[in-house]
């Protein structure tokens, strides 16, 4: 069986980017529904899968980490409205067996993904 991991990446302050609220959602059609919600920890990733093993399948799916909320706490000036605050990611998931590992490198004015390992 499968699963989905995430981690976070502060590139612009060069750490891990702890106590992010990453939620994960499954997508349908118009449908939209939350399946999990973690704080990542001091090392940037989530304790466990946010996907674990028993509730993977084959889907659509999207990721929205809480980076405003992030940087604002760690007392970074950020424009009102943000420039980045909510970053969403969509991502399929093909293969029922895999890991899928899913980082996200930020900071208050730019990201990237990439599927990882």
């Amino acid at each position: 069986m499968g699963y989905l991991t995430t981690h976070v990446l502060d590139t612009a302050q060069g750490c891990p980017g702890s106590a992010v609220r990453v939620q994960l959602f499954r997508l349908s059609g118009i449908s939209r529904v939350l399946i999990s919600e973690m704080l990542t920890n001091t090392d940037g990733r989530t304790d466990s899968p946010i996907l674990p093993e028993d509730e993977f399948s084959v889907g659509n799916y999207e990721l929205v980490f809480a980076v405003g909320d992030y940087f604002r706490a760690r007392g970074v000036e950020l424009a009102e409205p943000a420039f980045i605050d909510d970053v969403s990611i969509h991502f399929g998931i093909a293969e029922k067996g895999s890991h899928y590992h899913v980082p996200l490198l930020v900071s208050p004015y730019s990201y990237s993904t990439y599927r990882g390992s």
